[in-house]
């Protein structure tokens, strides 16, 4: 089922069919500013990074996205996930709504959306691409493991 997510996924982007996973029914939220560039989201965060030493954990997605919001919601919901992240990253939502916005950020970060949506990338303080996340390997089920999310983020604290 999550691989299939994931291709449902990956075939939106290219263009070729609907989304057909939505986020939740009645939610107004939408978590991706589908106006925002990213460049400019990325230069900003590694400013705040440097400050505060943490690194940048970029989430690609897309306000269509069901399981975007499913992480977003586990990210904000699960203590031990929150406290984490506040603590080791600047968190950036870049949406990549189609396969035109933020493009050039997708290339830059060597196209980790070709795992589907929502996917991680995580860059140091100064930068550097540290690693992709594929999320549908932090799924179980229905929804995205906290124990795997919270593994993901603990391994990729900035070594201060």
């Amino acid at each position: 089922m999550k691989k299939l997510a994931g291709i449902a996924c990956l075939l939106v982007l290219s263009g070729n069919i609907p989304a057909a996973a939505a986020p939740p029914k009645g939610n107004t939220l939408k978590l991706y500013d589908e106006k925002a560039d990213g460049k400019v989201q990325i230069v900003k965060a590694l400013a705040e990074a440097k400050r505060t030493r943490k690194n940048v954990l970029l989430q690609f997605g897309a306000n269509w996205c069901g399981w975007c919001y499913k992480l977003h919601g586990l990210m904000g919901k699960d203590k031990t996930i929150a406290a984490t992240l506040k603590k080791n990253y600047v968190l950036v939502l870049i949406d990549v709504v189609d396969q035109k916005h933020n493009a050039d950020v997708v290339k830059q970060y060597d196209n980790p959306v070709r795992f589907g949506l929502p996917v991680l990338v995580v860059l140091d303080k100064e930068g550097k691409m540290l690693t992709t996340q594929d999320t549908a390997k932090l799924e179980e089920g229905d929804h995205h493991d906290p124990k795997k999310v919270l593994a993901f983020l603990r391994q990729w604290t900035p070594k201060n």
